[in-house]
């Protein structure tokens, strides 16, 4: 990783691009998921370009598996906007998790930050600096856009309330529950104690999932969340990219 930046210069997104994609073989055998193209543009270009085009100056991609040849595809800028990288695999031997990767990432980034997975194909969404700053000025540690649950998550992840609060509805509570798309927003603070164990920095490497921490945080009434419904994708399947690749270019 590189020297930690101050903080007039640390980026404003983070983009997860380290899993091994073990559903997407063999595609996946000698390229990363994030990679994989469709309309002829790779996953992960789809969400620089957006992220450039909301006037995003600076983001971070974690990487572990085939994990060289992201930063040899993309170098260290991608139109006017400055790429940082997290290297899990080099420096750990494998992706360290959501949260785990995010801990790591953490000095690279400012105290309220973009994060999303490399793997979804949102061709539609934008980043919009109206957002962060509306979440800059809020209560929470997280905002979350949900989406309609797909064919292969039919019981969704969380629920929405009224009143925008993200919901962690567990068995036998009722209402409707979405899936998370992988796009938020996040406070630094988000991963300290006592929601994250982890030091900052993950020094040690340690893995830990997101969601258990987004649980907890909901049940303190600390995410925010909205519906999104514009055209979204977990690419999470040979077939899957195909039928993308099936449809009108957008």
């Amino acid at each position: 990783m590189n020297p930690t930046p101050t903080a007039s210069h640390r980026a404003q997104a983070l983009v997860l691009a380290a899993g091994r994609g073990e559903r997407m073989r063999p595609l996946t055998d000698h390229t990363p998921k994030p990679l994989l193209k469709v309309h002829g543009k790779s996953l992960l270009g789809w969400h620089l370009d957006a992220l450039v085009m909301s006037g995003i100056g600076e983001t971070v991609i974690n990487t572990a598996w085939l994990g060289e040849q992201i930063p040899q595809r993309f170098g260290n800028q991608h139109q006017h906007m400055a790429l940082h990288y997290s290297m899990e695999g080099r420096d750990f031997g494998g992706a360290l998790e959501t949260a785990g990767g995010v801990v790591r990432a953490l000095p690279l980034l400012q105290d309220v930050f973009w994060l999303l997975a490399g793997d979804v194909y949102m061709p539609g969404f934008r980043f919009e600096p109206r957002a962060l700053q509306s979440f800059a000025a809020s209560k929470f540690l997280a905002h979350l856009w949900l989406v309609p649950n797909p064919a292969h998550n039919p019981h969704g992840d969380f629920g929405l309330g009224d009143d925008g609060l993200a919901l962690n509805l567990g068995k036998g509570q009722s209402g409707e529950r979405f899936t998370y798309s992988t796009i938020g927003l996040y406070r630094r603070s988000f991963f300290a104690s006592p929601l994250c164990p982890i030091e900052p920095g993950n020094p040690r490497g340690e893995r830990a999932a997101l969601a258990p921490m987004l649980r907890q945080a909901m049940d303190h009434k600390m995410v925010s969340a909205e519906l999104y419904t514009g055209a979204w994708t977990d690419v999470g399947t040979p077939a899957r990219l195909a039928q993308l690749n099936q449809t009108a270019d957008p």
